[in-house]
């Protein structure tokens, strides 16, 4: 077994009713002075604030917008634009707008335009009828979409498609007599 004084860290005066120090059998010497005590809350970032929420029973109709995290497990009719945000659609959520976001987890239902900046991930109970445009789609097993799809960079894609329809341009002439034949054979 250890002594109480083994555990104490060295140059740092006992404080006398602690909870941090006081030894517990079987447990390990106590955390040392530059480790915050456990019942201490954690600091607040800006990863571990928790998201706004709608919850199950809440209807609102119209326009919500914002720049923080949003989780929907009621109901929204109208739009929903978050701009540096995350929106969570829970499993009891409807929602019936164009929805914009930088990430959209659909977990419930969605019906209206889709638009997710970096993702839209669609779990197995999700449905989703309308448009999604995005960056990054996943989509899980059970999901249901209805609609358009739009997904990738658009932008790395254009000039690729200009370059090859600019090289099959000038290489036309030469083929095409050549097609023309073997077409009329």
């Amino acid at each position: 077994m250890w002594k109480k004084e083994d555990a104490k860290p060295q140059g740092i005066p006992e404080r006398p009713n602690s909870p941090v120090n006081a030894p517990t059998f079987g447990s390990a010497p106590s955390n040392p002075p530059h480790v915050a005590p456990a019942s201490a809350p954690p600091p607040v970032s800006a990863s571990s604030r928790s998201a706004a929420s709608i919850s199950q029973g809440i209807r609102i109709k119209g326009e919500v917008t914002g720049s923080e995290d949003l989780y929907v497990d009621g109901l929204v009719d109208g739009k929903l634009n978050l701009a540096n945000g995350s929106l969570t659609i829970g499993p009891n959520g409807t929602v019936k707008a164009d929805v914009v976001a930088r990430e959209v987890i659909v977990r419930g239902r969605i019906d209206g335009k889709v638009t997710g900046r970096d993702k839209v991930q669609l779990w197995g109970t999700a449905q989703v009828f309308g448009e999604v445009q995005t960056d990054r789609l996943s989509i899980e097993e059970g999901a249901m979409l209805r609609g358009k799809v739009e997904a990738g960079k658009l932008a790395a894609k254009a000039p690729e498609s200009r370059n090859a329809a600019a090289s099959s341009v000038g290489k036309s002439s030469e083929a095409l007599p050549a097609s023309s034949e073997s077409a009329a054979d």
